[in-house]
C-alpha cells in the first residue's frame, strides 16, 4: 500500500475521530467543509457530460440544509423540498434555457451530496434522554457511541476489501470498478459484520447475533454501494479520480464515497428497529 495513502488516511482517521469526539458544531463545520468540496467535486463531474447544474444553489442550500440541522433536526426533511424548489427557481430564471440534465444533475445534487450526508448530523446528535438511547457506553452519548460503532464498521470493510482485493482478488465484481473484486467485496462486508458483532455484543442489543450481523451487512453493503455509484460517475465523466485533494486517495468523493448511503441506513435502524426490537 503506497505511503502517501497510508500517511493521508491515518490523518484522516484522526480528524474525524477528534470532531466526532467533540460533537455539536465541531462536527458540523467539518462535515459542512467535506460536503463543499464533495459537492464541487461532483458539480465537475456533471460539467465533464455537458450539464450545466446550479452549482452556487445547491451549495448554498446544502450549506443551509446542514445547519437546520443541527439546529433542529426534525426540520431538515422540511428544508429538502424548499431546497429543490429554490434550486428550480434558480433555473427558470436563468438567461440560458436549462435542460433535464441540468435539473437533474442540480437536484442528484442537493440529495446525494447534501441530504445524505446530512444524516451523519443527526446520527451524531443522539442524546441520553431522546427516548432512542439503547446501549450506549456509560459517559458515551448514544449518538457519539453509534457514530463511532457505523465509521470502524466503514473502516474494517475499506480496509479489508481493499487489502485482501489487492492480494488475492481474482474475480472482477462489475464492469463499473475493474478493480474490485469479489474476494475483496467478501472479506470487506466480512470486517464490517465483524466489527459490528462485537459492538452490538459491548452494547447489549437485543438479539444481538442477529441485529450486529444485519448492521454490519447494512454498513458494508451500503459502503459498497456509496463506492460503486461514485465510480460509475467518474467512468461515465471519463475521470480515474474526482480530485487530487488527498495524497493515495484522489478527491474528497473518492474518500467519501462509503459515507453516503450508510448514514441515514444507520440512523433509522437505531432509531427505529432497535428499540421495536428492545420491546419483544
Amino acid at each position: 500500500m503506497p505511503w502517501s495513502r497510508v500517511s493521508s488516511g491515518i490523518i484522516a482517521i484522526c480528524l474525524a475521530l477528534l470532531v466526532t469526539t467533540l460533537g455539536g458544531w465541531y462536527f458540523t463545520i467539518f462535515f459542512s467543509v467535506i460536503i463543499y468540496l464533495g459537492q464541487l467535486e461532483y458539480f465537475q463531474l456533471a460539467r465533464a457530460k455537458g450539464a450545466a447544474p446550479a452549482t452556487k444553489t445547491t451549495l448554498f442550500v446544502s450549506q443551509l440544509l446542514l445547519f437546520v440541522t443541527t439546529l433542529s433536526p426534525s426540520l431538515a426533511d422540511a428544508i429538502l423540498p424548499v431546497a429543490g424548489s429554490l434550486i428550480c427557481l434558480y433555473l427558470l430564471f436563468e438567461p440560458k434555457m436549462a435542460t433535464i440534465g441540468d435539473i437533474s444533475t442540480s437536484i442528484l445534487g442537493l440529495f446525494y451530496g447534501g441530504y445524505l450526508p446530512s444524516y451523519w448530523v443527526r446520527l451524531r446528535a443522539l442524546s441520553p434522554d431522546s427516548s432512542l438511547a439503547l446501549g450506549h457506553l456509560g459517559p458515551l452519548s448514544p449518538g457519539l457511541t453509534y457514530t463511532l460503532l457505523t465509521f470502524a464498521c466503514i473502516w474494517a470493510a475499506d480496509i479489508g476489501s481493499y487489502t485482501v482485493g489487492k492480494i488475492f482478488g481474482r474475480t472482477r465484481l462489475s464492469q463499473i470498478s475493474p478493480k474490485k473484486t469479489v474476494e475483496g467485496a467478501v472479506f470487506g462486508l466480512s470486517g464490517s459484520v465483524a466489527v459490528a458483532l462485537g459492538g452490538a455484543l459491548v452494547l447489549g442489543w437485543p438479539f444481538w447475533p442477529l441485529t450486529g450481523t444485519a448492521l454490519g451487512l447494512l454498513i458494508g453493503v451500503a459502503s459498497l454501494l456509496g463506492d460503486l455509484t461514485e465510480s460509475m460517475m467518474k467512468r461515465d465523466a471519463g475521470v480515474k479520480d474526482s480530485g487530487q485533494l488527498i495524497p493515495g486517495h484522489g478527491g474528497v468523493l473518492d474518500r467519501g464515497d462509503s459515507y453516503v448511503f450508510t448514514a441515514p441506513l444507520v440512523y433509522y435502524f437505531v432509531t427505529l428497529l432497535l428499540p421495536l426490537l428492545s420491546h419483544l
